[in-house]
């Protein structure tokens, strides 16, 4: 993986569940970290769903190897989240290929 293709900068999020102020629980995503990525492939398909015709933004960022990313967390790129739906790992420990779809 050359440093010169990862030239996107992508943030990492993960729902993480903490209590306030009645003891009552509230999710918010948190950063996990900013990365470097590279765009190997976007794709905008249109699908048929209940309401008629959807737009769903597909996009697969490739990143140098981070542990504990899942498929549980996000990707945010250009101000919008995008949620994992694929995690594969490039060599042993090289890099990850994170598959997101871009959410509404």
């Amino acid at each position: 993986m050359r440093a010169g293709q990862l030239n996107r900068v992508i943030s990492i999020d993960r729902l993480t569940t903490t209590l306030n102020g009645n003891r009552s629980s509230v999710s918010a995503w948190t950063n996990i970290d900013t990365v470097r990525a590279e765009i190997v492939q976007q794709s905008a398909t249109e699908f048929l769903s209940g309401f008629g015709e959807a737009e769903s933004g597909t996009i697969i960022f490739r990143i140098r190897y981070l542990p504990g990313i899942t498929t549980a967390d996000r990707v945010t790129y250009a101000g919008k989240p995008y949620d994992l739906k694929e995690v594969s790992e490039i060599g042993r420990r090289r890099g990850l290929e994170l598959r997101a779809v871009a959410t509404s």
